[in-house]
């Protein structure tokens, strides 16, 4: 068996067999959402292979239950690039999910915005990427089934239920092209002016190479941003992973709003 296949088996054994439905990787901010889960907590540390992230204020756990009558396993942070130099480092959960049943993923993260219409505190659903980073996931894949198609990466009839459940539950959604950057330190002033030349509407250190390794094992994507800063030299703030953690709750309330409508569309 594949180190997925084992994995599976074992989750399976601890939670039953029944298959999951989607899977939500949550950042910063959204902790607390898969303590609501009815279900069992694993540990990453108790599944053999499993990335263990470092970064403070993240969960370090799957969780699968039901949340709003859906079966769901939620991935309560991420491993990222900037941890250890290595863009690949979340296909083994992504692998799991598929093998748990799932068909599609919703991925969550704290962004900069470089729009004044998506202030500190607003969500963002992302319609496109922009790999600034150049990194990619499937370098070193052997296989053909490396030469992903990302046209339709964020999948559109996924982004048209989230837009149906933030009108219905009266939140507000801009769409916009997400820029992902290597991290951990955050942009400059000129990156973030050359980025939005390009086309960026915000940008973060994470979800671009989770959404390419998605689409390269067929599940269908949509991710959505919590914005915690302005982009630098875009605000006075002072950018810091601490302003981060203290604002990133704000727009994770309004996400668990749309996430809840969502997921009860499907129930």
């Amino acid at each position: 068996m594949s180190k997925s296949a084992d994995l599976v088996a074992a989750i399976k054994s601890r939670a039953d067999d029944q298959p999951v439905r989607l899977g939500l990787i949550l950042g910063s901010g959204l902790g607390h959402l898969a303590d609501q889960l009815e279900g069992i907590a694993i540990p990453y540390s108790d599944l053999p292979g499993f990335p263990v992230g470092n970064v403070s204020g993240h969960n370090k756990k799957l969780v699968i239950g039901n949340l709003e009558g859906v079966r769901v396993a939620v991935f309560g942070g991420r491993s990222h690039y900037y941890e250890d130099g290595n863009p690949s480092v979340m296909r083994l959960p992504l692998e799991v999910l598929q093998g748990l049943g799932a068909d599609h993923v919703i991925a969550t993260n704290a962004a900069g915005s470089l729009r004044a219409d998506c202030p500190t505190g607003s969500i963002m659903l992302i319609n496109d990427h922009i790999n600034f980073s150049g990194l990619n996931p499937l370098i070193g894949e052997a296989t053909d089934q490396r030469f992903v198609p990302m046209g339709d990466a964020y999948d559109p009839a996924l982004r048209a239920a989230l837009l149906a459940a933030a009108a219905a539950t009266g939140t507000a959604l801009p769409e916009g092209v997400y820029a992902w950057f290597s991290g951990p330190s955050f942009e400059t002033p000129a990156e973030i002016r050359a980025i939005r030349i390009l086309g960026a509407d915000a940008v973060g250190m994470s979800t671009v190479p989770e959404v390419i390794l998605a689409r390269f094992l067929g599940l269908k994507v949509a991710a959505i941003s919590t914005i915690t800063n302005m982009g630098a030299g875009l605000s006075d703030e002072s950018l810091s992973h601490e302003q981060t953690k203290a604002m990133a709750p704000i727009g994770a309330a309004k996400l668990e709003l749309v996430l809840r409508r969502y997921l009860q569309s499907l129930s």
